[in-house]
């Protein structure tokens, strides 16, 4: 864990990605108490595809028009 005064935090935010890469995370300090703590986010998952989400459904055995009139049939 990388510390940094929040003097040099200033200076390097423009590279900030690529240090929280490197380390993880990072403590600012001033006058030599922590006064935050920077981690990345985690990333992000993918969309899944439309036929990864179909494809991990169980298939219905019977015709959907069967079951919803049975369904309309029971109220």
């Amino acid at each position: 864990m990388k510390k940094l005064t929040i003097r040099d935090a200033r200076k390097s935010l423009s590279h900030l990605e690529q240090l929280l890469a490197d380390e993880g995370e990072m403590m600012i300090t001033r006058r030599g108490k922590t006064i935050a703590r920077v981690v990345q986010v985690s990333k992000a998952r993918p969309i899944p595809s439309h036929r990864d989400l179909r494809e991990g459904m169980p298939r219905i055995r019977r015709g959907s028009e069967k079951i919803m009139r049975q369904d309309r049939d029971a109220r």
